[in-house]
Protein backbone atom coordinates (compact mmCIF):
# COMPACT_ATOMS: atom_id res chain seq x y z
CA UNK A 1 0.00 0.00 0.00
CA UNK A 2 1.31 3.55 -1.22
CA UNK A 3 1.61 6.09 1.96
CA UNK A 4 0.90 9.60 1.62
CA UNK A 5 2.24 11.98 4.25
CA UNK A 6 0.35 15.23 4.85
CA UNK A 7 2.48 17.90 6.86
CA UNK A 8 1.07 20.92 8.05
CA UNK A 9 0.83 23.28 11.43
CA UNK A 10 -2.91 22.92 11.09
CA UNK A 11 -5.04 19.97 12.94
CA UNK A 12 -8.61 21.09 11.15
CA UNK A 13 -6.46 21.22 7.29
CA UNK A 14 -4.82 17.51 8.39
CA UNK A 15 -8.46 16.14 9.35
CA UNK A 16 -9.85 17.32 6.38
CA UNK A 17 -6.86 16.64 3.91
CA UNK A 18 -6.62 13.23 5.22
CA UNK A 19 -10.71 12.59 5.01
CA UNK A 20 -10.25 13.34 1.33
CA UNK A 21 -7.54 11.43 0.50
CA UNK A 22 -9.26 8.53 2.23
CA UNK A 23 -11.95 8.67 0.11
CA UNK A 24 -11.41 9.17 -2.96
CA UNK A 25 -8.03 6.84 -2.97
CA UNK A 26 -8.55 4.22 -0.30
CA UNK A 27 -6.21 2.46 -1.73
CA UNK A 28 -3.28 4.90 -0.13
CA UNK A 29 -2.29 4.93 3.87
CA UNK A 30 -2.17 8.86 5.20
CA UNK A 31 0.42 9.88 7.90
CA UNK A 32 0.21 13.17 9.47
CA UNK A 33 2.76 15.61 11.04
CA UNK A 34 1.65 18.72 12.69
CA UNK A 35 5.41 20.91 11.83
CA UNK A 36 8.06 20.42 9.49
CA UNK A 37 10.47 18.95 12.18
CA UNK A 38 7.83 16.39 12.94
CA UNK A 39 7.22 15.81 9.40
CA UNK A 40 11.30 15.32 8.34
CA UNK A 41 11.28 12.65 11.27
CA UNK A 42 8.17 11.06 9.94
CA UNK A 43 9.11 10.92 6.72
CA UNK A 44 12.36 9.10 7.56
CA UNK A 45 10.89 6.37 9.81
CA UNK A 46 7.76 5.47 6.93
CA UNK A 47 9.34 6.69 3.82
CA UNK A 48 6.02 7.57 2.26
CA UNK A 49 5.51 7.65 -1.46
CA UNK A 50 4.42 10.93 -1.87
CA UNK A 51 4.54 14.37 0.60
CA UNK A 52 1.81 17.24 0.68
CA UNK A 53 3.33 20.16 2.22
CA UNK A 54 1.96 23.45 3.40
CA UNK A 55 3.80 26.51 2.61
CA UNK A 56 3.31 28.47 5.34
CA UNK A 57 4.02 27.22 9.04
CA UNK A 58 5.65 28.60 12.44
CA UNK A 59 9.46 27.47 13.31
CA UNK A 60 10.20 25.71 10.08
CA UNK A 61 8.27 26.78 6.96
CA UNK A 62 7.09 24.51 4.13
CA UNK A 63 10.45 25.77 1.93
CA UNK A 64 12.91 24.69 4.54
CA UNK A 65 11.26 21.53 5.63
CA UNK A 66 11.29 20.90 1.78
CA UNK A 67 14.87 21.85 1.38
CA UNK A 68 15.91 19.45 4.16
CA UNK A 69 13.89 16.69 3.04
CA UNK A 70 15.83 16.71 -0.29
CA UNK A 71 19.14 16.65 1.43
CA UNK A 72 18.46 13.65 3.21
CA UNK A 73 19.29 10.53 1.48
CA UNK A 74 16.49 8.70 2.70
CA UNK A 75 14.31 11.20 1.89
CA UNK A 76 15.71 12.98 -1.93
CA UNK A 77 13.31 10.53 -3.97
CA UNK A 78 10.51 11.50 -2.21
CA UNK A 79 7.96 13.72 -4.63
CA UNK A 80 6.84 16.70 -2.78
CA UNK A 81 3.43 18.32 -3.72
CA UNK A 82 3.52 22.07 -1.92
CA UNK A 83 0.94 23.53 -0.78
CA UNK A 84 0.01 27.59 -0.85
CA UNK A 85 -2.66 30.36 -0.23
CA UNK A 86 -1.71 31.95 -2.56
CA UNK A 87 -2.77 31.20 -6.10
CA UNK A 88 -0.45 32.99 -8.35
CA UNK A 89 3.15 33.20 -6.68
CA UNK A 90 5.41 32.28 -8.96
CA UNK A 91 8.20 33.69 -7.01
CA UNK A 92 7.37 30.72 -4.23
CA UNK A 93 7.00 28.52 -7.16
CA UNK A 94 10.59 29.17 -8.73
CA UNK A 95 11.97 29.05 -4.93
CA UNK A 96 9.99 25.65 -4.18
CA UNK A 97 10.81 23.51 -7.56
CA UNK A 98 14.83 25.24 -7.15
CA UNK A 99 15.06 23.40 -3.58
CA UNK A 100 12.77 20.14 -5.04
CA UNK A 101 9.40 20.33 -4.66
CA UNK A 102 7.55 18.59 -8.01
CA UNK A 103 4.38 21.07 -7.99
CA UNK A 104 2.31 23.34 -6.38
CA UNK A 105 -1.53 23.16 -5.23
CA UNK A 106 -3.23 26.61 -4.02
CA UNK A 107 -5.89 26.93 -1.32
CA UNK A 108 -8.48 26.49 -1.62
CA UNK A 109 -7.64 23.18 -3.10
CA UNK A 110 -9.28 21.39 -5.89
CA UNK A 111 -10.14 18.17 -5.23
CA UNK A 112 -9.77 16.73 -8.73
CA UNK A 113 -6.73 18.91 -9.17
CA UNK A 114 -5.13 17.12 -5.70
CA UNK A 115 -5.96 13.97 -7.18
CA UNK A 116 -4.26 14.43 -10.30
CA UNK A 117 -1.14 15.74 -8.71
CA UNK A 118 -1.13 12.89 -6.26
CA UNK A 119 -1.73 10.20 -8.89
CA UNK A 120 1.01 11.93 -11.18
CA UNK A 121 3.71 11.93 -8.41
CA UNK A 122 3.04 8.59 -7.32
CA UNK A 123 3.59 7.24 -10.29
CA UNK A 124 6.70 9.29 -11.41
CA UNK A 125 7.72 7.57 -7.70
CA UNK A 126 7.32 3.71 -8.84
CA UNK A 127 8.65 4.48 -12.01
CA UNK A 128 11.89 6.11 -10.30
CA UNK A 129 12.05 3.04 -7.56
CA UNK A 130 11.80 1.08 -10.11
CA UNK A 131 14.97 2.55 -12.37
CA UNK A 132 17.09 2.45 -9.39
CA UNK A 133 16.25 -0.92 -8.60
CA UNK A 134 16.83 -1.84 -12.14
CA UNK A 135 20.00 -0.45 -11.77
CA UNK A 136 21.33 -1.71 -9.26
CA UNK A 137 20.17 -5.61 -9.91
CA UNK A 138 22.07 -4.47 -12.97
CA UNK A 139 25.26 -3.14 -11.15
CA UNK A 140 24.78 -6.76 -9.15
CA UNK A 141 24.83 -8.80 -12.35
CA UNK A 142 27.71 -7.04 -13.71
CA UNK A 143 29.87 -7.45 -10.98
CA UNK A 144 29.12 -10.87 -11.02
CA UNK A 145 29.55 -11.04 -14.40
CA UNK A 146 33.19 -9.30 -14.11
CA UNK A 147 34.03 -11.34 -11.59
CA UNK A 148 33.17 -14.61 -13.09
CA UNK A 149 34.83 -13.45 -16.29
CA UNK A 150 37.81 -13.16 -14.58
CA UNK A 151 38.29 -16.17 -12.94
CA UNK A 152 37.10 -18.45 -15.69
CA UNK A 153 37.61 -16.99 -19.29
CA UNK A 154 41.21 -16.17 -20.89
CA UNK A 155 40.39 -15.10 -24.20
CA UNK A 156 40.07 -11.47 -25.02
CA UNK A 157 37.08 -11.79 -27.59
CA UNK A 158 34.89 -14.13 -24.92
CA UNK A 159 35.26 -11.69 -22.34
CA UNK A 160 34.05 -9.35 -25.02
CA UNK A 161 31.10 -10.96 -26.13
CA UNK A 162 29.55 -11.60 -22.52
CA UNK A 163 30.12 -7.66 -21.73
CA UNK A 164 28.23 -7.18 -24.81
CA UNK A 165 25.45 -9.01 -23.78
CA UNK A 166 25.41 -7.45 -20.48
CA UNK A 167 25.61 -4.24 -22.42
CA UNK A 168 22.18 -4.76 -24.39
CA UNK A 169 20.78 -6.08 -21.40
CA UNK A 170 21.66 -2.49 -19.73
CA UNK A 171 20.44 -0.61 -22.88
CA UNK A 172 16.99 -3.02 -22.70
CA UNK A 173 16.53 -2.09 -19.29
CA UNK A 174 17.25 1.91 -20.21
CA UNK A 175 14.65 1.69 -22.76
CA UNK A 176 11.88 -0.06 -20.38
CA UNK A 177 12.37 2.65 -18.07
CA UNK A 178 12.36 5.21 -20.81
CA UNK A 179 8.82 4.28 -22.06
CA UNK A 180 7.58 4.49 -18.29
CA UNK A 181 8.92 7.93 -18.37
CA UNK A 182 7.55 9.13 -21.22
CA UNK A 183 4.01 8.20 -20.72
CA UNK A 184 4.64 9.49 -17.26
CA UNK A 185 5.47 12.94 -19.26
CA UNK A 186 2.28 12.70 -21.61
CA UNK A 187 -0.07 11.88 -18.44
CA UNK A 188 0.88 15.20 -17.25
CA UNK A 189 0.47 17.36 -20.16
CA UNK A 190 -1.19 15.65 -22.80
CA UNK A 191 -0.85 18.53 -25.03
CA UNK A 192 2.85 17.00 -25.36
CA UNK A 193 0.98 13.59 -26.13
CA UNK A 194 2.64 12.19 -29.17
CA UNK A 195 5.11 15.15 -29.65
CA UNK A 196 8.36 13.04 -28.00
CA UNK A 197 7.52 10.02 -30.33
CA UNK A 198 7.41 12.35 -34.02
CA UNK A 199 10.15 14.22 -32.87
CA UNK A 200 12.23 10.99 -32.51
CA UNK A 201 10.78 9.41 -35.33
CA UNK A 202 12.23 12.58 -37.14
CA UNK A 203 15.93 13.13 -35.32
CA UNK A 204 16.56 9.33 -36.38
CA UNK A 205 15.95 10.38 -40.05
CA UNK A 206 17.93 13.01 -39.90
CA UNK A 207 20.80 11.14 -38.09
CA UNK A 208 20.22 8.21 -41.25
CA UNK A 209 19.71 10.80 -43.56
CA UNK A 210 23.64 12.43 -43.10
CA UNK A 211 25.18 9.26 -42.79
CA UNK A 212 26.14 8.43 -38.44
CA UNK A 213 26.58 5.18 -37.06
CA UNK A 214 24.06 3.21 -36.02
CA UNK A 215 25.16 3.40 -32.54
CA UNK A 216 24.44 7.40 -32.36
CA UNK A 217 21.09 6.81 -34.20
CA UNK A 218 20.08 4.39 -31.13
CA UNK A 219 21.30 7.31 -29.14
CA UNK A 220 19.35 9.76 -30.47
CA UNK A 221 16.22 8.17 -30.98
CA UNK A 222 16.45 7.08 -26.90
CA UNK A 223 16.80 10.95 -26.29
CA UNK A 224 14.27 12.15 -28.38
CA UNK A 225 11.84 10.07 -26.98
CA UNK A 226 12.12 11.54 -23.69
CA UNK A 227 13.58 15.36 -24.31
CA UNK A 228 10.92 16.95 -22.80
CA UNK A 229 10.95 14.74 -18.87
CA UNK A 230 12.10 18.02 -17.50
CA UNK A 231 8.22 18.98 -18.00
CA UNK A 232 7.33 17.13 -15.25
CA UNK A 233 9.00 20.08 -13.15
CA UNK A 234 6.50 22.44 -14.76
CA UNK A 235 3.44 23.39 -12.47
CA UNK A 236 0.34 21.96 -14.99
CA UNK A 237 -1.27 25.50 -15.27
CA UNK A 238 1.59 26.71 -16.81
CA UNK A 239 2.11 23.70 -19.76
CA UNK A 240 -1.71 23.85 -20.71
CA UNK A 241 -2.27 27.56 -20.77
CA UNK A 242 -4.00 28.79 -23.65
CA UNK A 243 -2.36 32.18 -23.82
CA UNK A 244 0.61 33.99 -23.94
CA UNK A 245 2.92 32.83 -21.06
CA UNK A 246 4.25 35.88 -18.86
CA UNK A 247 8.49 36.34 -18.60
CA UNK A 248 8.36 34.55 -14.98
CA UNK A 249 6.07 31.58 -16.26
CA UNK A 250 8.72 31.33 -19.68
CA UNK A 251 11.15 31.15 -17.38
CA UNK A 252 10.11 28.27 -15.67
CA UNK A 253 9.27 26.14 -19.36
CA UNK A 254 13.30 26.99 -20.23
CA UNK A 255 13.88 24.92 -16.69
CA UNK A 256 12.70 21.86 -18.37
CA UNK A 257 16.44 21.19 -20.03
CA UNK A 258 18.08 21.56 -17.04
CA UNK A 259 15.56 19.65 -15.08
CA UNK A 260 15.68 16.43 -17.57
CA UNK A 261 19.10 16.62 -17.03
CA UNK A 262 19.03 16.54 -13.39
CA UNK A 263 16.22 13.53 -14.00
CA UNK A 264 18.58 11.46 -16.40
CA UNK A 265 21.54 12.46 -15.41
CA UNK A 266 22.41 9.12 -13.07
CA UNK A 267 20.95 6.97 -15.53
CA UNK A 268 23.83 4.52 -16.32
CA UNK A 269 24.00 4.04 -20.59
CA UNK A 270 26.06 3.92 -23.47
CA UNK A 271 24.91 7.15 -24.45
CA UNK A 272 25.14 10.97 -23.43
CA UNK A 273 21.52 10.83 -22.92
CA UNK A 274 21.13 13.38 -20.15
CA UNK A 275 23.44 15.70 -21.92
CA UNK A 276 21.67 15.48 -24.77
CA UNK A 277 18.23 16.50 -23.38
CA UNK A 278 20.06 19.39 -21.46
CA UNK A 279 21.16 20.88 -24.99
CA UNK A 280 18.46 20.23 -27.19
CA UNK A 281 17.55 24.01 -26.91
CA UNK A 282 20.70 25.09 -27.64
CA UNK A 283 21.19 27.07 -30.97
CA UNK A 284 24.40 27.02 -32.94
CA UNK A 285 25.59 30.77 -32.33
CA UNK A 286 24.93 31.34 -28.75
CA UNK A 287 21.67 32.37 -28.28
CA UNK A 288 19.86 29.20 -27.05
CA UNK A 289 19.71 27.64 -23.32
CA UNK A 290 20.46 26.51 -21.05
CA UNK A 291 24.33 27.08 -21.25
CA UNK A 292 24.28 29.34 -24.49
CA UNK A 293 26.80 26.74 -26.11
CA UNK A 294 27.29 27.62 -30.07
CA UNK A 295 28.62 25.08 -32.80
CA UNK A 296 30.52 22.13 -32.21
CA UNK A 297 30.71 22.63 -28.50
CA UNK A 298 26.76 21.25 -28.68
CA UNK A 299 26.66 17.70 -29.28
CA UNK A 300 25.60 16.25 -32.64
CA UNK A 301 22.87 14.31 -31.46
CA UNK A 302 21.29 17.60 -29.67
CA UNK A 303 21.46 19.89 -33.25
CA UNK A 304 19.72 16.86 -34.69
CA UNK A 305 17.03 16.79 -31.94
CA UNK A 306 16.99 20.78 -31.91
CA UNK A 307 15.77 20.83 -35.60
CA UNK A 308 13.51 17.95 -35.16
CA UNK A 309 12.11 19.16 -31.68
CA UNK A 310 11.56 22.66 -33.99
CA UNK A 311 9.86 21.31 -36.84
CA UNK A 312 7.63 18.82 -35.06
CA UNK A 313 6.29 22.11 -32.48
CA UNK A 314 5.76 24.49 -35.27
CA UNK A 315 3.16 22.06 -37.53
CA UNK A 316 1.55 20.93 -34.97
CA UNK A 317 -1.15 22.06 -32.37
CA UNK A 318 0.06 23.58 -28.99
CA UNK A 319 -1.70 25.25 -26.16
CA UNK A 320 -1.64 28.60 -27.36
CA UNK A 321 -1.97 28.45 -30.89
CA UNK A 322 -3.08 25.89 -33.74
CA UNK A 323 -0.39 23.98 -35.96
CA UNK A 324 1.72 26.41 -38.32
CA UNK A 325 2.14 23.57 -40.96
CA UNK A 326 4.66 21.91 -42.30
CA UNK A 327 6.00 24.35 -44.69
CA UNK A 328 6.00 26.87 -42.36
CA UNK A 329 8.16 25.26 -39.92
CA UNK A 330 10.48 23.84 -42.89
CA UNK A 331 10.89 27.66 -43.92
CA UNK A 332 12.28 28.20 -40.31
CA UNK A 333 14.95 25.96 -40.37
CA UNK A 334 16.18 26.92 -44.48
CA UNK A 335 15.63 30.46 -43.28
CA UNK A 336 17.95 30.01 -40.30
CA UNK A 337 20.60 27.58 -41.62
CA UNK A 338 24.05 27.90 -40.41
CA UNK A 339 22.62 30.59 -38.09
CA UNK A 340 20.51 28.92 -35.31
CA UNK A 341 20.75 25.57 -36.64
CA UNK A 342 23.40 23.14 -38.16
CA UNK A 343 23.62 23.79 -42.04
CA UNK A 344 24.56 19.92 -42.19
CA UNK A 345 21.90 18.76 -39.90
CA UNK A 346 19.24 21.48 -41.80
CA UNK A 347 19.79 20.41 -45.41
CA UNK A 348 19.67 16.60 -44.15
CA UNK A 349 15.80 17.70 -42.55
CA UNK A 350 14.88 19.50 -45.73
CA UNK A 351 15.54 16.62 -48.17
CA UNK A 352 13.61 14.49 -46.02
CA UNK A 353 10.68 16.14 -46.57
CA UNK A 354 10.84 17.84 -49.91
CA UNK A 355 12.83 15.38 -52.10
CA UNK A 356 12.13 12.06 -49.98
CA UNK A 357 8.77 12.43 -48.66
CA UNK A 358 9.26 11.97 -44.76
CA UNK A 359 6.05 12.85 -42.97
CA UNK A 360 4.95 13.70 -39.62
CA UNK A 361 3.13 10.79 -38.15
CA UNK A 362 -0.31 11.95 -36.13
Amino acid sequence: MQKILAIDDKMDNLITLSALLKNLMPECAMITALSGMEGIEKAGSELPDAILLDVKMPDMDGFETCRRLMSDERTKHIPVIMITAIKTDPESRIKGLDIGANSFLAKPIDEAELISQVKVVLRIKKAEDALREERDSLERVVEERTASLRAEISERKRAEEKLQKTLESLRKAVGTTIQVMVSAVEVRDPYTAGHQTRSADLAQAIATEMGLPQDIIDGISLAGAIHDIGKLSIPAEILSKPTKLSEIEFSLIKEHARKGFEILKDVESSWPLAEIVLQHHERVDGSGYPENLKGDDILIEARILAVADVVESMASHRPYRAGLGINTALEEIENNRGILYDSDVADACLRLFREKGFKLVY
